[in-house]
């Protein structure tokens, strides 16, 4: 019995030949999974003489920001410092316009909120106070600028209450010439 093996020892070599096997594909897998990683450092001396590899630019192109992307919101909910892409609207049954950041093209700019009261001259108390609202916003009058004044009257509100200011007025500017606004006209 020399030379002749046990069964029970066949059993054990065979079972530590698959754990050996099993062993060096784990390693030889984990080297590999780092193989395209620039962060992977190596320990051992590289001895290759083959060709250096060509360098690779990588572009790295940013997302667009969520501030650039247009909202749809409800015109009477427009606040100062809000510009709409579109110019406002004229027709009574639109409700909501796109606001968009200033710092992009944009067709008008809102420069005031006013409260008003509901009478006759509606459109006097509208002009006066855009006006007036104008030269705070850009340090400007609105004659000696480069913009048009234009303003929205909010129906949205109850005028059988004894509210004396029942309306809100809101003022925007645009371009004289019609044409698209850049930044913000707030001084």
């Amino acid at each position: 019995m020399g030379s002749a093996k046990h069964p029970m020892w066949v059993l054990e070599d065979s079972w530590r030949y698959a754990v050996g096997c099993l062993a060096a594909l784990a390693l030889l897998t984990a080297c590999d999974a780092g193989a395209g990683d620039s962060d992977t450092t190596s320990t051992s001396p590289a001895t290759t003489t083959s060709a250096p590899a060509p360098a690779t630019t990588t572009t790295t192109v940013a997302a667009p920001s969520p501030a650039h992307s247009p909202r749809t919101q409800k015109w009477i909910e427009l606040q100062v410092g809000d510009c709409l892409a579109d110019p406002p609207p004229s027709d009574p049954s639109v409700v909501t316009v796109s606001v968009v950041d200033c710092a992009i093209p944009h067709s008008a700019e809102v420069y005031l909120r006013s409260d008003v009261e509901v009478n006759a001259a509606i459109a006097d108390v509208a002009d006066r106070e855009c006006g007036a609202g104008f030269t705070q916003y850009t340090g400007q009058s609105v004659g000696g600028s480069p913009f048009v004044v234009t303003y929205l009257i909010d129906s949205n509100q109850d005028r059988t209450s004894a509210n004396p200011l029942p309306s809100t007025v809101i003022c925007l500017l645009q371009a004289a010439s019609g044409g698209p606004l850049t930044g913000s006209a707030r001084r």
